[in-house]
């Protein structure tokens, strides 16, 4: 006997369920396009997944919703080296964030 399968409901897509391979895969793009500079968003659009589905399998394998594990084989010294890039990385946007602030400060007068 065959089983029937459910249709989804109107204006609704099916549900889609995903190996743990892709849901781990994924959670590494996740994480190195984090430390890139990179969104959530756009790898989402690019899998075809939303982005805060991507964040839930981020938090269910452990890494937490900002990703902030190591990203699977990296050693303690390549870590050290993102982290220091990424925090160079923010503290020029700090910086320009500052100038921008100042600008439109002056505009205001």
């Amino acid at each position: 006997m065959r089983s029937k399968k459910k249709a989804a409901p109107a204006g609704r897509r099916a549900r889609r369920e995903f190996s743990d391979e892709f849901k781990a895969e994924a959670v590494r793009l996740a994480a190195e396009r984090r430390a890139a500079g990179g969104n959530l968003t756009q790898l989402g659009r690019e899998l075809d997944v939303r982005s805060d589905q991507l964040r839930a399998w981020a938090k269910h394998l452990g890494r937490g919703p900002a990703g902030e594990a190591a990203i699977p084989g990296e050693t303690l010294d390549q870590e050290n080296r993102r982290l220091r890039r990424e925090n160079a990385v923010l503290r020029q946007e700090q910086a320009f964030a500052k100038k921008v602030a100042v600008y439109f400060a002056k505009e205001s007068r």
